[in-house]
């Protein structure tokens, strides 16, 4: 068999595991394994996997992983989120929609000290979706928009997945971190409109909420001051250059653990946060080191470089390619989760992205939009799955109903990113 061939192989033995329910991070590492055994032999693929965990982890730059996800889980512990929660609630309930715009904005904060789409999705389950009920929300709509808030985790600094591709690809993390920033609060302006026509066309889906006073609303913005803290030490601190990424989030984690224990977070709960923390990390971990392994074997077929190169010498226009594996993302992104899409396309996608001229930082932002796309998208919607995990009164179609209107949303959120990679790359810009 040709090396080319057993390249091929390994992506389709890759595909079927996923689709057989082996997790993405074994299903790439026996691969990998089994093809570098073909290739160099048992004594040599085993030499080359065996340092693959130390010289792929062993690098300063990936100690901001941990500390992004345990801001998040500290946060979560301490009761910060509800508290923002309770002020988004307060300056924006009456609005239309009013509740359900607070838990887009008490999402976006969650997301400003978390990197983590699916705890922001099942915070706000259970601190949000409650709530709208027992206003009388329909419940289609609530699960909706609890589902699409956790999504701004994935653009939002601090993101894991971001962090993650900067890792696979090479690519600074600072300017990749200050890159979603924009994308981020043009998602929040789309949602807040998405409700907002939703509510207007049928009112009876949320009802106003009672009006609040000023003296209430000023009151609730220490409430705030935490998150706007650690969002302010992150982006000033990677904008200016007085830290890097890794010693902002640093920072911001020693911030968010002062605050944790003023906010006299118990020692079961600081236990249980850091224990999530640490089991998130090694999860990541491992699908990290498990493509690295298949990555290593892929790069000995020379399968990746000639596919890039044969999409680059297509005789298209390269827009033309980029809708294609646009496509691509959100097809994938109905059948797989959201870190092993991007592990599993990243070899062959990138260095064809790459060659075409198109900008890695930009096309991270993408990616990371395309694949939050897919965690709300049927019949894999993870976020949506979530939703239904914590509660399961409400059923996966009623989920997805909710989702559906800021499907339409999304689609021009990524028209946006397309059509206009220079606001993308602005901030990015400035740091570089």
């Amino acid at each position: 068999m040709d090396l080319f061939t057993l390249g091929y192989v390994g992506l389709a033995a890759v595909v079927l595991l996923v689709v057989l329910g082996v997790p993405v991070a074994f299903a790439t590492a026996f691969t990998g394994i089994a093809g570098l055994i073909a290739i160099r032999g048992f004594d040599v693929a085993v030499g080359l996997v065996g340092i693959i965990p130390y010289s792929e982890s062993a690098h300063y730059s990936l100690s901001v992983l941990p500390l992004f996800i345990a801001i998040g889980f500290l946060a979560m512990h301490a009761g910060i989120t509800t508290s923002a929660y309770n002020a988004a609630r307060v300056w924006v309930g009456r609005a239309p929609g009013g509740l359900a715009t607070a838990t887009i904005f008490a999402s976006a904060g969650f997301a400003a000290v978390s990197g983590a789409s699916t705890a922001s999705t099942a915070v706000f389950t259970n601190l949000a979706l409650p709530e709208m009920e027992k206003r009388g929300y329909d419940k289609a709509l609530a699960a909706g928009v609890v589902a699409v808030g956790g999504t701004l985790a994935a653009l939002i600094p601090p993101s894991a997945i971001l962090v993650i591709y900067g890792i696979l690809v090479e690519e600074s993390i600072g300017a990749l971190l200050m890159a979603g920033f924009l994308p981020g609060l043009i998602s929040i302006v789309v949602y807040l409109l998405v409700i907002t026509i939703v509510v207007m066309i049928n009112p009876n889906l949320a009802p106003k909420l009672e009006r609040t006073s000023m003296i209430e609303k000023i009151r609730t913005i220490p409430q705030l001051a935490g998150i706007g803290l650690v969002v302010g030490v992150i982006l000033v601190g990677i904008y200016l250059g007085i830290m890097t990424p890794t010693e902002s989030a640093a920072v911001a984690t020693a911030i968010m653990f002062v605050m944790a224990l003023a906010k006299k977070i118990s020692f079961a709960d600081m236990r249980l946060g850091l224990l999530e923390t640490v089991k998130t990390t090694v999860m990541i971990f491992m699908v990290i080191w498990g493509v690295l392994v298949f990555v290593r074997f892929l790069a000995y077929t020379g399968l990746p470089a000639s596919i890039a190169d044969s999409i680059v010498g297509l005789d298209v226009p390269r827009w033309v390619v980029l809708m294609a594996i646009i496509l691509l993302y959100l097809v994938l992104g109905m059948v797989l989760d959201g870190i092993g899409m991007m592990m599993l396309t990243l070899p062959v996608v990138y260095p064809a992205i790459v060659g075409l001229g198109y900008d890695p930082i930009w096309f991270g932002v993408l990616l990371v939009k395309l694949i939050e796309v897919g965690v709300v998208t049927p019949p894999v919607g993870l976020n949506c799955y979530v939703v239904n995990g914590i509660r399961p009164d409400i059923p996966l179609h009623t989920v997805f109903k909710g989702v559906a209107p800021f499907l339409v949303g999304e689609i021009v959120i990524i028209a946006i990113i397309v059509l206009f990679p220079d606001l993308i790359l602005f901030l990015p810009n400035m740091v570089r």
